[in-house]
């Protein structure tokens, strides 16, 4: 007899339900969030016939957690069901709209007996790649806090001290550079930082790691911090400089992050057989090549063939199809990590390969905009990389853009 489990999971109990190939309920339970709650489940699932060779497959509407963990761990079979699609299936159960967890965890388990070749079991990655995932999401959460934390203090940099905005425009780093939060930490106001000298700025510069040029930038520093411009009250730009400290802590704090998530993702990532292969790829460093891998995993099994990784990915377009209307257009739910460490990628591979550049050039003189353009030569590397990591086989240039007089005749790798 098959039997199926649905878990409605919240923070502090988890709610269970067993149904058979009929959809009769056999069993229901209420869990804590603890190891005795776990226990509980996994005795439930032994009493309605779970071994290992015929294990119980789960549907739970999270992929994460302590408790989806421990159940991967057993190698028994989860599904994660996006919250979207189960509230449809409620639907179905429940025409007066009415909602309770054990209803939840009900259509959970059904989802499961009347349609789980339509959903996708949670891969069987290794720890190691898990390990990778927490560290590249965490590293990439960190940078956008970092952006945050830059964009609060150049705001209110903006509203009392615009010459020290002025004085550092031309860097790519901007306020993330160390130079600008040492010397905005020693002279957080327009006053303060038009009194520093020449061998002030030179140390201060020095201390920040600066090696080379710290003359020339201590004299053009000195002399934009002297440059006229409006000011405030007195006190009110001492208390504008106290909360430039406060903002300024705050992006020290997430830059350190950003650095040491990076290192440790990077030593990672390097640690990892498929990253030889991902880092052969243009563009693709050992920072954006982890966080690829950490979203792609290396369960090869998850993706039967390149189309599902690139609809995965969100660079494989979606058609709509209605009588005499058709239309095509970008695919809007998609993994959005894997998306923006694509959009990383393809743009770095426009001046690292010549076939990208000529692919992506081609898309333009056909008609599409930058994004669809780059988007497009996303969804060819995406392709190429799924090849290579299924034959276990570096990336090659001329298979992957083979010359205009060669295309279509097959090339050796």
């Amino acid at each position: 007899m098959k039997v199926f489990c649905g878990i409605d999971w919240a923070s502090d109990h988890h709610d269970i339900a067993l149904v058979d190939h009929e959809g009769t309920l056999l069993g229901r339970a209420r869990i804590d969030d603890d190891a005795t709650g776990l226990q509980q489940l996994l005795d439930l699932l032994t009493a309605h016939g779970d071994t290992a060779d015929t294990p119980i497959p789960v549907a739970i509407e999270t992929s994460r957690g302590l408790l989806v963990a421990c159940l991967r761990a057993t190698g028994r079979p989860v599904y994660a069901i996006n919250p979207m699609a189960a509230a449809r299936y409620r639907e179905r159960h429940a025409v007066a709209r009415k909602k309770s967890d054990h209803l939840d965890a009900m259509v959970l388990a059904n989802i499961l007996r009347t349609d789980m070749a339509v959903h996708r079991q949670l891969p069987a990655d290794s720890e190691l790649v898990q390990a990778i995932a927490v560290l590249a999401r965490a590293q990439q959460d960190a940078v956008w806090d970092r952006t945050q934390a830059g964009n609060k203090l150049r705001s209110h940099l903006r509203e009392y001290f615009p010459g020290f905005l002025g004085a550092f425009q031309d860097t790519r780093e901007g306020l993330c550079l160390p130079a600008a939060r040492v010397i905005l930490a020693a002279a957080p106001t327009p006053a303060q930082a038009a009194r520093l000298t020449r061998p002030q700025l030179r140390s201060l510069l020095r201390k920040a790691g600066r090696k080379r040029g710290i003359e020339e930038a201590a004299d053009r520093l000195r002399e934009a911090f002297r440059l006229p411009q409006m000011r405030h009250l007195p006190q009110v730009e001492q208390a504008m400089g106290r909360k430039t400290l406060a903002l300024l802590r705050q992006l020290a704090a997430v830059c350190e992050s950003v650095e040491d998530l990076t290192t440790a993702t990077v030593e990672s990532f390097d640690m990892h057989p498929d990253a030889e292969i991902i880092t052969s790829f243009p563009g693709l460093g050992s920072l954006t090549g982890a966080r690829v891998l950490a979203e792609i995993g290396d369960d090869r099994s998850r993706f039967s063939d390149a189309k599902g990784l690139k609809a995965f990915a969100g660079a494989a377009p979606v058609t709509r199809a209605s009588g005499r209307s058709l239309a095509v257009m970008a695919r809007r739910v998609k993994n959005q990590r894997l998306a923006a460490a694509g959009y990383l990628w393809a743009f770095s591979a426009l001046s690292a390969s010549p076939g990208a550049r000529a692919h992506y050039d081609r898309r333009r003189e056909a008609g599409d905009r930058h994004a669809a353009a780059q988007r497009n030569l996303f969804n060819r590397l995406l392709g190429c990389l799924h090849h290579c990591l299924t034959k276990r086989v570096r990336y090659n240039e001329a298979t992957a853009f083979p010359p205009p007089e060669t295309a279509g005749l097959p090339v050796a790798a």
